[in-house]
């Protein structure tokens, strides 16, 4: 049995294939006799039995994918303002999700709504959004908005916030109480942990069989702004005490109390171990009702720019999973699947090692918010960061805010920051599904324009893609037709590998010419077919050749982008 590669993986709803080439002497009495149809019974229990699988987190010769429905499935998401999470406001939102061309909406779940009285929960909410969402054939993941929101606790129901006997506030090092739970309380984590598992029951009831939800965000922007850790008696109590064995073994360090073990990064490191733990009691017992992909979003450690001095619980919330307590969240957390990074910051060598911080064998990259929708200060070009995203692997992407999308503003003046959002995901939902699978293989790697950087190579074994960008993209004969986003310098393209002669791009602003990666000897490169399309579920559909003025000099990719099918050659 042939297999052919890649597994093509439908993108959408309903039924899912893997795909395999048999000979007619494999097949035994042709493609319409017994054995045909007995392969294809078991290939329809196949599909039911992946349909029938939770979406999960797959990992494989080092690299993340989430499985939905049995297969790859890359969220080309946005996420909605904080307080959108509301049907009224949600319905109003639809014709920018539709006009963005996303495949995933990232909603929050407020548990001062869900749970308006101790004890009493009003479902309508949830319910209606996972209406909303399948009715629009859009994926969803859910934000928990419980005990943090941005390092306080302002979606906590007035029930909670009332009674700060029952349900301690953190204190300050001076004993002054602030707006934010403490994570050592008892009483708090287990107030959070039935209404959470309340939602989850609510999920498995209304969509356990459906997959509309694919992952749920835990909290939001965890930690504490106010104070560095809680100085409360039961916490302080916690803090002149051991450092936890579990720890002191996952960080190899040596016994003691926490001043002992970690000096002068004591406060901080009690404090993520703290909220981590909190919050790992809540994902687990929620994973008790439904197992969903589970994960925790991050407010970088230095958000202002690179390098810069910052105080834990002044500059950013002080406990969250940041880049320096990555470790201590793995070993306190083992129920949350992914440390996401919300990566809001103005340049691309930032954004980069932002995303390599993240990054690891234990943890898969996955960008839950972003910048993109409006302008961030400082920022420019952050059409390219999806594609410098996937190239670093990540397995999904949402910009922030997409109330705010509005490529023309009302006065007709064109945002071409937003404009080159909206092309990135016009040129990419139509293939969002193979993009995954290929991913998932190993086989894409992507290139972005930057000021002052005209080329990249992209090196494939034998074949290697020379990606070019203006100014030298514009010297050809065929300068016409670029995208009026070319003056930001954030062209980019997408080169997977189909075959080993077979290549699929995707690209806008941007010129691709194939050669044999060096020493190549005597032989020369030669375009066989260059056939442009899209994908109709897992089959491709091509609309026309590319020849003459579109391959003469190379594969010139402008607005608003395209996708083709190169067959390579030599002679």
């Amino acid at each position: 049995m042939e297999k052919i590669f890649p597994f093509w993986y439908r993108q959408g709803w309903g039924e899912c294939f893997s795909v395999e080439r048999m000979s007619s002497k494999e097949i035994g009495f042709g493609l319409f006799g017994k054995t045909a149809g007995v392969v294809l019974a078991l290939g329809a229990l196949v599909a039911g039995a992946k349909a029938a699988e939770l979406p999960r987190l797959a990992h494989e010769n080092g690299r993340y994918t989430l499985m939905v429905d049995g297969r790859p499935y890359f969220p080309l998401g946005a996420q909605v303002g904080n307080s959108s999470g509301w049907p009224e406001k949600l319905e109003a939102l639809w014709p920018k999700a539709e006009s963005l061309h996303l495949n995933t909406l990232e909603v929050p779940v407020y548990w001062e709504q869900m749970e308006p009285r101790e004890g009493v929960f009003d479902d309508t909410v949830v319910e209606d959004v996972v209406r909303q969402s399948r009715q629009h054939h859009v994926r969803l993941v859910l934000l928990w908005f419980g005990t943090w929101k941005n390092g306080k606790m302002h979606y906590v129901p007035d029930w909670v916030k009332q009674d700060t006997k029952r349900f301690p506030r953190m204190m300050t090092r001076g004993g002054q109480k602030i707006d934010v739970l403490s994570a050592n309380s008892a009483a708090n984590v287990e107030a959070d942990r039935r209404a959470f598992v309340h939602l989850l029951e609510v999920l498995k009831r209304v969509d356990g069989d459906q997959h509309t939800v694919v992952m749920v965000q835990v909290e939001n922007e965890s930690g504490a702004l106010g104070s560095v850790r809680d100085f409360s008696p039961e916490a302080q109590r916690q803090f002149d005490g051991a450092v936890p064995e579990t720890l002191v073994k996952a960080l190899s360090k040596k016994a003691g109390t926490w001043k002992q073990v970690f000096g002068d990064d004591a406060d901080e490191t009690f404090q993520a171990w703290s909220v981590a733990r909190y919050i790992n009691q809540i994902a687990a017992a929620g994973k008790q009702e439904m197992a969903l992909p589970m994960y925790v979003n991050n407010w970088l450690k230095s958000p202002r720019g690179y390098p810069v001095l910052t105080i834990p619980g002044e500059d950013y919330p002080s406990g969250g999973p940041t880049s320096n307590m990555l470790a201590v969240w793995k070993a306190a957390a083992p129920a949350i699947d992914v440390l996401a990074p919300d990566i809001y910051v103005p340049n691309t060598e930032r954004y980069r090692d932002v995303m390599e911080q993240f990054k690891r064998p234990d943890n898969p990259l996955f960008i839950p918010e972003t910048h993109g929708f409006g302008h961030f200060p400082g920022s420019q070009g952050a059409a390219r960061n999806l594609f410098l995203a996937i190239g670093a692997g990540t397995i999904g992407f949402a910009p922030f805010g997409l109330d705010n999308f509005a490529p023309v503003s009302a006065e007709g003046k064109p945002d071409y920051e937003q404009i080159g959002l909206a092309q990135n995901y016009e040129l990419l939902s139509p293939i969002a599904g193979q993009l995954a699978a290929l991913q998932f293989a190993g086989k894409v790697k992507t290139a972005a324009e930057e000021p002052g950087l005209e080329q990249v190579e992209l090196t494939f074994g034998r074949w290697s893609a020379l990606v070019s960008f203006p100014p030298e993209y514009t010297a050809s004969a065929d300068t016409g037709g670029l995208s009026p986003t070319a003056a930001l310098h954030m062209g980019r393209v997408l080169v997977a590998q189909l075959g080993p002669d077979e290549f699929l791009v995707a690209g806008i602003d941007a010129r691709v010419s194939f050669r044999l990666t060096p020493p190549a000897g005597d032989k020369q490169t030669q375009l066989l077919t260059v056939e442009q399309g899209t994908y109709d579920r897992t089959t491709w559909k091509a609309a026309r050749l590319w020849n003459g003025d579109e391959t003469d000099a190379g594969l010139n990719f402008k607005a608003p982008g395209s996708v083709v099918r190169v067959k390579l050659g030599t002679y």
